[in-house]
């Protein structure tokens, strides 16, 4: 089966792209293309799905540079693939051939770029490290590379939309407690739930600190499984893991 590969027009002319389950060599709870090395999927057939993916964005599977994703507000600089990966959630490099990559499964995949200084930045985002500030430091660690906040152009990939994100009261509490005007991402939901607006809080959050273009390309990851791995429905449907997606982006 052939690669999907989601694009965004604001990155081009760079070689980017959000990956679906499709096109991968898994099978199972896992079937697709997953790229999660932390999860129970089978070592060789995980590599064999990022081979895949390095292949699409024309480099070795050496080349493609992540992080130890932990759900933090750190972004590091990197000019070449790390091992071990260091620990972080969001990363920036301004140097050629280097893919950086993300692994997500309901999180927010954010790719960003400034095509004319380039320098490009990629980050894991859920709700903690976008609270926390992972957005903004991966922004900051661009701009030390030489990229211009004017002229960076950030991409959030498929993500958990509100309608599938149901929260309790000490959430919402947590948000409110930050910042009053927060109450803007959260609508009503049964009894004392809420349902949170992860992609607008990060664009929310990308338009704040500055950016020439912040978009989100409306994929829901929970209500579209044949395309998508989602944490939440997994643990919903009592399954014992789950994939993950990846998202790229080289200059």
């Amino acid at each position: 089966m052939t690669l999907e590969i989601i694009t965004s027009r604001a990155l081009a002319p760079l070689r980017h792209g959000f990956f679906t389950r499709k096109g991968g060599a898994s099978s199972g709870i896992f079937a697709g293309l997953n790229c999660g090395t932390g999860s129970s999927d089978q070592a060789e057939i995980v590599a064999i799905n990022r081979a895949r993916v390095a292949a699409a964005m024309e480099v070795s599977p050496a080349g493609m540079a992540s992080v130890r994703q932990v759900h933090s507000a750190r972004a590091v600089p990197l000019s070449a693939p790390l091992a071990p990966a260091p620990e972080a959630d969001g990363m920036a490099t301004a140097t050629p051939g280097v893919v950086l990559s993300v692994l997500t499964a309901d999180c927010q995949p954010v790719l960003f770029a400034d095509a004319e200084a380039g320098v490009i930045g990629a980050a894991h985002a859920g709700w903690r490290g976008a609270r926390e500030g992972v957005l903004e430091a991966t922004l900051d660690c661009m701009v030390d590379l030489g990229a211009r906040r004017d002229q960076i152009r950030a991409v959030i990939g498929p993500t958990i939309s509100q309608r599938a994100y149901e929260v309790g009261p000490e959430f919402l509490e947590d948000f409110l407690d930050e910042d009053p005007q927060n109450a803007r991402f959260f609508v009503n939901g049964e009894g004392d739930r809420f349902h949170f607006d992860l992609p607008s809080y990060g664009l929310h959050r990308l338009r704040e600190a500055g950016v020439a273009e912040a978009e989100w390309t409306r994929h829901c990851t929970y209500a579209d499984p044949d395309r998508f791995f989602s944490y939440r429905r997994t643990t919903h449907a009592g399954e014992a893991d789950y994939g993950r997606l990846i998202a790229t982006i080289r200059l």
